[in-house]
């Protein structure tokens, strides 16, 4: 994990430390060097993407290239999370994989609705999980490309 003014590849925002540390591990198993930003809820996360809070003193140019969002939360919601961050001109074009154990209809379309650029159920068996976070590393984080960020 980074700390608080250190580039950040990847902002990890879950509040289950078993499902983080399992998304941590698969990483590090894919042999991914990205650097990640863990926070627990959605608080958390809007400080650490408007640097705000113990991130006050993060540079606001330094964005991560994807953010991976639970949809149950904390303090903020997920779905308040992804409101904000596709409202604002500084966070929109971050992309936002909702990993999540909600398979509820009601929750995929709404995530879409606000700007979700993934969505994607948890898988409960470890391997199967690995394998999810390998595919996210490949598109996301190896071949999809993101414009230069937009600073006020």
């Amino acid at each position: 994990m980074g700390l608080p003014d250190e580039p950040v590849d990847l902002l990890l925002v879950e509040d289950n430390q078993y499902d983080a540390e399992l998304a941590l591990r698969a990483f590090r198993r894919n042999a991914t060097a990205h650097r990640v930003q863990w926070v627990r809820d959605g608080e958390e996360a809007l400080d650490f993407m408007f640097c705000a809070g113990k991130f006050v003193q993060r540079p606001a140019g330094q964005r991560p290239r994807l953010i991976l969002l639970d949809l149950k939360l904390p303090r903020v919601d997920g779905l308040e999370v992804l409101r904000k961050l596709k409202g604002d001109l500084r966070t929109r074009e971050v992309p936002v994989v909702m990993l999540t154990s909600s398979a509820e209809e009601r929750d995929l379309a709404e995530c879409y609705r606000l700007g979700v650029n993934s969505y994607i159920v948890k898988p409960v068996d470890f391997t199967q999980f690995v394998d999810l976070v390998a595919n996210i590393d490949s598109y996301w984080m190896r071949i999809n490309r993101l414009p230069a960020p937009h600073l006020p």
